[in-house]
């Protein structure tokens, strides 16, 4: 598995771990890395995109707020929240290819989450990548 998907899949870990736990992400991140020899980089890539999509949470939870239609907020699974922030960080604040973010974070729903979360994230990213035609890949 390359390094930024591992990233990504640690990243999306610790913003579980954080939405569970009601701690800060830098509270968990040190310690949940330290449990496994990552590779620097790995780990500096995951610190980041955990660090960075909480700091954004509340604009990707108005975004899944917005996007997800008849589905109240505190239904959605902890992991799939953690999902959708971390793709809608990638999507509205890098220069990740759109294709990576939605490929990832539905194989990631796929391996992490129930069978019905991989269609329910696809469904909120393609929502929201129709109506944001504007980003160039």
């Amino acid at each position: 598995m390359g390094k930024r998907r591992t990233g990504r899949k640690l990243a999306m870990q610790i913003l579980y771990q954080a939405e569970l736990q009601g701690l800060q992400v830098d509270e968990i991140a040190d310690d949940y890395l330290d449990s496994n020899p990552f590779h620097p980089e790995t780990r500096q890539w995951a610190t980041q995109l955990a660090v960075q999509a909480w700091e954004k949470r509340e604009d990707a939870d108005a975004l899944i707020k917005q996007l997800s239609i008849d589905w109240d907020f505190s239904r959605i699974s902890p992991i799939d929240k953690s999902l959708l922030r971390l793709a809608f960080y990638e999507l509205c604040f890098t220069n990740t290819p759109m294709n990576v973010v939605l490929d990832e974070a539905i194989e990631l729903a796929k391996k992490y989450s129930t069978d019905d979360s991989p269609k329910f994230i696809n469904g909120i990213l393609g929502k929201y990548v129709e109506t944001n035609v504007h980003r160039a890949d």
